[in-house]
């Protein structure tokens, strides 16, 4: 299911009963940053860094505890000792429970835990393939700096334990890859 698709089936489900400001969308700019470990050990094997966009809704239940469901998809190239051996695409939505600190009515750092599912797709590495789905847990820790009354700059910091077994085409194992990015944002936030 595309990102789109997924945004627009929340925005059909939320409680029309839902008290004002109970509610926070943030458009974000990550990097992924792959922290690749392979068993029994590839030696060179890699997944790039990349930039893409995210998107996120927050619920609140009370003022410090929220409930976010984060949504990005991306396209990775794996190489072997710098030598490419194709690209994959993934969607790993991630649900995190979060606690919201409120030192200032301005400044509102949060931490976060919770789970990640991935679903790999458009699987292009000749020769090989992966396992479509993952789950895997994940933290967070980030901060929302008021700049209007209910908009927010956003700096974001994600751990995501994303794993996967890559198999030749003949469906032998040649290892289990953890790709386990580490996931930097900046964003614009905003309560409804």
């Amino acid at each position: 299911m595309k990102p789109i698709l997924i945004v627009a089936a929340l925005m059909t489900v939320l409680p029309s009963a839902a008290q004002a400001e109970n509610w926070m969308m943030r458009v974000r700019a990550i990097h992924i940053a792959p922290d690749v470990d392979t068993s029994p050990t590839l030696a060179g094997l890699d997944v790039s860094n990349e930039w893409t966009p995210e998107i996120d809704f927050t619920y609140f239940v009370t003022p410090n505890i929220g409930m976010e469901l984060i949504l990005a998809t991306q396209r990775h190239e794996v190489t072997l000792n710098g030598a490419s051996l194709g690209k994959l695409n993934h969607l790993p939505p991630t649900f995190l429970l979060q606690y919201h600190f409120q030192p200032t009515p301005s400044i509102k750092p949060y931490i976060g835990a919770g789970v990640n599912y991935t679903r790999f797709y458009n699987v292009d590495l000749p020769g090989l393939t992966v396992d479509s789905n993952s789950f895997g847990g994940a933290l967070q820790m980030g901060v929302d700096i008021a700049v209007t009354k209910n908009g927010y700059i956003n700096l974001d910091v994600k751990k995501i334990w994303i794993d996967t077994t890559v198999k030749t085409a003949a469906g032998a194992k040649v290892t289990d890859l953890g790709i386990d990015p580490v996931v930097w944002g900046i964003g614009y936030g905003f309560r409804f």
